[in-house]
């Protein structure tokens, strides 16, 4: 797993919520987890506005943006019909309960994108 960067465990993800995972460069990244203990990870800034999306409600494989309330699909970080747009999705592995996320990702990934826009 040399190419993978491990993040945390399983269980230090809330149910339903997210942990937030500071890079050196660019906006954070939202590790999430699901009822059915799925974990996802996008860039923690939703298209729209810019919103936190670690402060959203998960549901099912989706997150609610704590700003507007767009929905943003967590296997792919686009927002549903009727609204338009991705943030950034990383890659996630997990293994022996341990959440890994990928280093080159994380390097290059999005660097450009700030927190909240407005």
């Amino acid at each position: 797993m040399s190419n993978w960067k491990d993040i945390c465990a399983v269980t230090e993800i809330p149910v339903l919520g997210a942990r937030r995972i500071a890079r050196d460069k660019g906006c954070a990244v939202a590790v999430f987890r699901n009822s059915e203990d799925k974990v996802f990870a996008l860039l923690d800034r939703c298209p729209h506005k810019g919103g936190p999306l670690s402060q959203g409600i998960v549901f099912g494989e989706s997150v609610a943006c704590p700003l507007h309330n767009w929905t943003i699909g967590l296997d792919d970080g686009c927002a549903k019909s009727p609204d338009e747009g991705c943030t950034t999705k990383f890659k996630v592995n997990v293994e022996a309960g341990r959440v890994f996320l990928d280093i080159e990702e994380l390097n290059s990934l999005a660097l450009d994108e700030t927190a909240q826009a407005a």
